[in-house]
């Protein structure tokens, strides 16, 4: 992934490839025929009662041109990506962040962010790695039922 400390904020609206979206709240971009990943996105329309995320499958065409824009390969995709500010966190930073947002309890899983990035990074990419084998795939890519239709990107 490129490094987004590089990048500036929302550079991703000077990018032609991506068409305009609203990006106003917090979006995390997840593998949506990934069943773990899925399942990530029906705890948070669970948990965020407040409504402060917004979810994306990876699979859309938004969803991949972000992949590609932040340097990732579309298709492959081993990482979420949460947009917030207009930066993106992906790994363990993106995990983080997303149940940060979330608030208490879930929130003090901010106290994981006492171990080093490497390490905690290194654990995402060997759940990453194996998160199809290990937990299976969906056929067709997660949509929302009608009453969570709202909290996606279209």
């Amino acid at each position: 992934m490129t490094r987004t400390a590089d990048l500036e904020p929302y550079s991703y609206r000077r990018d032609a490839a991506i068409p305009g979206f609203d990006d106003a709240r917090p979006i995390l971009i997840f593998d949506g025929k990934c069943a773990l990943c899925s399942g990530f996105a029906r705890f948070i329309l669970r948990h965020d009662r407040e409504e402060r995320l917004r979810l994306l499958p990876a699979q859309s065409s938004l969803g991949e041109a972000l992949y590609r824009h932040f340097g990732l390969k579309a298709g492959d995709y081993n990482t979420n990506i949460l947009l917030v500010g207009g930066r993106a966190l992906a790994k363990s930073d993106g995990s983080i962040r997303v149940l940060e947002l979330l608030g208490p309890p879930w929130s003090f899983a901010s106290v994981v962010r006492l171990a080093p990035r490497p390490l905690r990074d290194a654990l995402y990419d060997l759940i990453a790695r194996n998160r199809l084998r290990w937990f299976g795939a969906r056929d067709t890519c997660y949509a929302p039922d009608e009453a969570n239709a709202h909290r996606f990107v279209q």
